[in-house]
Formats: C-alpha cells, sequence, structure tokens
C-alpha cells in the first residue's frame, strides 16, 4: 500500500493554493494602486467658506 496518490493530492492542493495566495495579493496591490493614482489626479476639494463654518458652530 503506498501513499503516493494521497502526496501528490496534498501537492497539488498546497502549490493551488500557494498560487491562489499570490495572485490574490498581487490583484489586490494592483487595485489599491489604480485606485491611489485615480485618487492623486483628482482635483483638491474647495475649502468650506468662513460663513459657513461660523454659522454652523454659533448660538
Amino acid at each position: 500500500m503506498t501513499h503516493v496518490p494521497y502526496l501528490i493530492g496534498a501537492y497539488a492542493v498546497f502549490v493551488v493554493v500557494l498560487g491562489w495566495d499570490y495572485l490574490s495579493t498581487r490583484l489586490q496591490i494592483r487595485r489599491e494602486l489604480r485606485l491611489a493614482r485615480q485618487r492623486a489626479q483628482r482635483p483638491p476639494a474647495r475649502p468650506a467658506s468662513r460663513d459657513d463654518a461660523s454659522n454652523e458652530l454659533s448660538r
């Protein structure tokens, strides 16, 4: 009785999980870099006028 089929299956599952972990991490990094580039290209937000800020907190 040999354990070769079990070992082949175990190593195959290990390689698939390792590959998926590598690939999903690379895709996530790529997505985050793309979002950061898009954020950097956006025009800056306009600051609120002083009248809006002073009226909000006054009573």
